[in-house]
Parts: structure tokens; C-alpha cells; sequence
């Protein structure tokens, strides 16, 4: 299967591989960062959600990507598509590591992500799941054309968790980006 790369100015977008373990495992054991992402995560647990997000790849024929930083080779963060079964609708997600939080590379991964969702795989609407107390994921959606569109309930083992779906349509994003 060939999967595809995505390429920004600072950022290279493509599936995870087993390399990205090290640099997952270091975002998966902050507790800020992890905090409103699912909770921190040992060695064992980031490499179930690697290997989760590669057999999405495989399955579903889209999921996260690792965004890799140009200049440095550094693994940055997981973003970009996601709608595992059950979830409320198609997602464009996002999670950086706490090293690279601030330099807009979430936003710059993000947008990459809503194009390729848009234009190459023809969604009509995404959403992102936050938490309401997530200031900086509201910031971003914000920041990328998202409104606010209410509660929404997550499949075990999420359940519990209090969370806001912002989203837009393939049409208003593109109206905007035009």
C-alpha cells in the first residue's frame, strides 16, 4: 500500500512508523499535554496507539500522521484524520509534543490535514473533539474556521468525558482559504 506524504514549509506529514516510538513515548508521559488527549501513556500503552494509528492506515485507508519537523528530523506530534467505530463523526486531531508547543506547527500540520480531508479523500464536514477546558485545542479550532456545535458523546473507553465537537463543512473551509 503506498500511503501518502504531506509536506509544509517546516513540516513533513506521513504514517507512523516504529522510529516515531521514542518521540510519542516523551509526549504520552506529560501530564499537561496528555491531560485532555487521553491520559498519559507508558512505553507499552504509546506503542499500542502507534501501531493503532498505522493499522487505520492499513484499514480504513486514513488516520493521525506523524508530523516530523524538516530542519531537525524530530517526530513533533500525531495529527490529521481520525474516526475510530463509534466515534461521532470524522475528525481532524491534533496532539504536539510539549517541545514544539507554540511554534505553530499544530496549526501549519492542521491545515495541511483539513486540506488532505477535504480535497483527497472528499469528506463533506469534519469535526474536532475538545474538551471545554482545552483552551489551546478551542484556540486552534477557532483559528482554523471551527465553531462550536455542542456536546458530543465519545465510545468506551471515553465515555465519561465531557467534550465539545467543533467542526465546519468542506464548503465553508474552503471559502475561507480561498
Amino acid at each position: 500500500m503506498t500511503y501518502p506524504v504531506l509536506e509544509t514549509a517546516r513540516l513533513i506529514l506521513r504514517v507512523p512508523e516504529a522510529a516515531d516510538l521514542d518521540g510519542w513515548c516523551a509526549m504520552n508521559a506529560d501530564e499537561e499535554t496528555m491531560r485532555f488527549i487521553g491520559g498519559t501513556a507508558g512505553r507499552s500503552g504509546t506503542w499500542r496507539q502507534l501501531c493503532t494509528m498505522r493499522g487505520a492506515w492499513a484499514i480504513r485507508g486514513f488516520a493521525m500522521f506523524s508530523v516530523i519537523e524538516k530542519a531537525s528530523g524530530a517526530w513533533v506530534g500525531r495529527i490529521g484524520p481520525w474516526e475510530p467505530e463509534g466515534w461521532p463523526a470524522k475528525e481532524v486531531g491534533w496532539g504536539v509534543a510539549p517541545q514544539f508547543a507554540g511554534r505553530g506547527y499544530a496549526h501549519e500540520a492542521a491545515v495541511a490535514a483539513m486540506d488532505y480531508v477535504f480535497d483527497t479523500l472528499g469528506w463533506a464536514d469534519v469535526i474536532h473533539v475538545i474538551d471545554p477546558a482545552n483552551t489551546r485545542s478551542i484556540a486552534l479550532a477557532r483559528r482554523l474556521g471551527s465553531t462550536n456545535l455542542g456536546p458530543t458523546r465519545l465510545p468506551d473507553p471515553f465515555h465519561e468525558a465531557v467534550v465539545d465537537a467543533w467542526g465546519q463543512s468542506a464548503a465553508e473551509w474552503r471559502a475561507r482559504r480561498a
